[in-house]
C-alpha cells in the first residue's frame, strides 16, 4: 500500500475516534423530576435530596434526580398530571381523581404510610362531637381526601351532605382562613392540622384514625416512563426505604434525622414526632408490600371511586370505573381492564424488600 494511502486511512480514523470523544464526554445522563409538599409522612423525600442519598442511588443506576418541594399540594399533582413531574408524592384517591381521570397511566410505586389520625375535622369551640357538625360551615379542600374523610364522617353521624355547607380553602391557606375566624369547622391533614389545635381552641370530632388504611400515602409515577427507565423505579425506591428507615430508628441517628425533617417542616422534633404518631409508617418495604398486597386493596379503592363519582370527579355521568381501570398486585383489577390508569405494582417494594435493587 503506497504511504501516502496508509497516512490518509490512518488520519481519518484518527479523525473519527476524535470526532466520537467530545460525544461522548459531554453525554449527560437522563434526568428525572419528583415533586413533593410539605407532610410528615413525605418529608423523607426532602431529606433524601439534603443529605445526598437520593444522589447516592440515582449515581448508582446512572441518572439524575432533582427532587423539588412544591408548597400547594393540589397544584403539586397537577403539575406531575400535565407532565413538568415524572414522579410525585399524594394520597390514593387524588391518584385517581387527578391524574387518572385526566387520562394519565400512572403507578403507585412506593407506600409509605397510612393516615392514622393524620387527618381530622375540628370544630370551633370545647366539648363538641360529631353531631354538632349539623348546620356548620366546614372549610376544607373541595375534592380532596379530607373532603372523603367528610363524607365518612357524615355516614359516621348518620348525616347527609346537605346538612353541612362545604367552604373550598386551598390547603395554602386554610390555617390562616380558620384561625382569621371563618367557618365553624375545618377538614385538614398534618401539619397545619397540628397548626390549629395548638392556636384555637376547637374540639377534634372525627380523624382518620377511625378509618383505617382508607387514606393511603404514596409515591406516584408516570407509567410510560417507568416502563422506558426501570432504574428510576429502582433508584427511587431504593433512596426512599433507606430515608424511611432512618427515620424510624430509635436510634440517635434516626433522632438527628427526624430532628432536621421537623425543622424543614418549620416544627419541633417533639412535634414532629406526635405527627408521625398519627400515621402508620412502613419503616421496612416488607411490611409496605404486605399492605399493597392485601385483600382490603381493591375494596378501599372501590370506596374511594363511589365518593368521586358522587362529586362527577371521574366524569359527569358518574360512572368513572366504566371508563378508567385499577390494576393491583396479584393480577386483580377494578374498573374498565381495558383502560388502566392507576396501577398499585408492588414489584419495586418487592425488590427492596429482597434487597435486590
Amino acid at each position: 500500500m503506497p504511504m501516502r494511502t496508509l497516512f490518509l486511512r490512518l488520519s481519518v480514523c484518527l479523525l473519527a475516534v476524535t470526532l466520537a470523544l467530545p460525544a461522548q464526554a459531554s453525554e449527560e445522563p437522563p434526568t428525572f423530576k419528583l415533586c413533593w409538599s410539605i407532610f410528615a409522612g413525605w418529608m423523607p423525600w426532602g431529606y433524601a435530596d439534603s443529605e445526598g442519598v437520593m444522589q447516592k442511588w440515582a449515581d448508582r443506576y446512572g441518572i439524575r434526580v432533582e427532587i423539588s418541594e412544591v408548597p400547594d399540594y393540589v397544584g403539586s399533582i397537577e403539575r406531575y398530571s400535565a407532565g413538568e413531574f415524572d414522579a410525585c408524592s399524594m394520597t390514593n384517591m387524588d391518584a385517581l381523581t387527578i391524574p387518572a381521570a385526566a387520562g394519565v397511566d400512572s403507578t403507585a410505586l412506593i407506600i409509605g404510610d397510612f393516615s392514622n389520625g393524620a387527618d381530622a375535622i375540628l370544630l370551633r369551640g370545647p366539648g363538641l362531637t360529631i353531631q354538632d357538625l349539623k348546620g356548620k360551615t366546614v372549610l376544607l379542600v373541595e375534592n380532596s381526601v379530607s373532603h372523603y374523610l367528610l363524607s365518612r364522617a357524615l355516614e359516621w353521624a348518620l348525616l347527609k351532605p346537605e346538612d353541612v355547607t362545604i367552604q373550598h380553602v386551598s390547603d395554602t391557606q386554610i390555617a390562616e382562613a380558620f384561625l382569621a375566624g371563618q367557618g365553624d369547622a375545618v377538614i385538614t391533614w398534618n401539619p397545619v392540622l397540628a397548626k390549629i389545635k395548638q392556636q384555637a381552641q376547637v374540639s377534634q370530632v372525627f380523624s382518620s384514625n377511625l378509618i383505617p388504611g382508607e387514606i393511603v400515602d404514596l409515591t406516584v409515577v408516570n407509567t410510560k416512563v417507568l416502563a422506558a427507565h426501570p432504574e428510576l423505579g429502582k433508584a427511587l425506591t431504593g433512596a426512599w426505604f433507606e430515608t424511611q428507615r432512618l427515620m424510624g430508628m430509635p436510634t440517635e441517628a434516626g433522632r438527628t434525622a427526624r430532628a432536621k425533617m421537623a425543622s424543614a417542616a418549620g416544627t419541633s422534633a417533639e412535634d414532629f414526632d406526635r405527627q408521625l404518631d398519627t400515621l402508620r409508617s412502613f419503616y421496612s418495604p416488607r411490611y409496605a408490600l404486605a399492605f399493597a398486597r392485601a385483600n382490603k386493596m381493591p375494596e378501599l379503592m372501590q370506596r374511594v371511586a363511589q365518593f368521586a363519582d358522587q362529586q362527577k370527579l371521574l366524569g359527569n355521568d358518574g360512572k368513572g370505573l366504566e371508563k378508567l381501570g385499577i390494576a393491583f398486585s396479584g393480577e386483580r383489577s377494578l374498573g374498565n381492564a381495558d383502560n388502566i390508569l392507576l396501577r398499585f405494582d408492588g414489584s419495586y417494594m418487592q425488590m427492596a424488600a429482597e434487597k435486590n435493587l
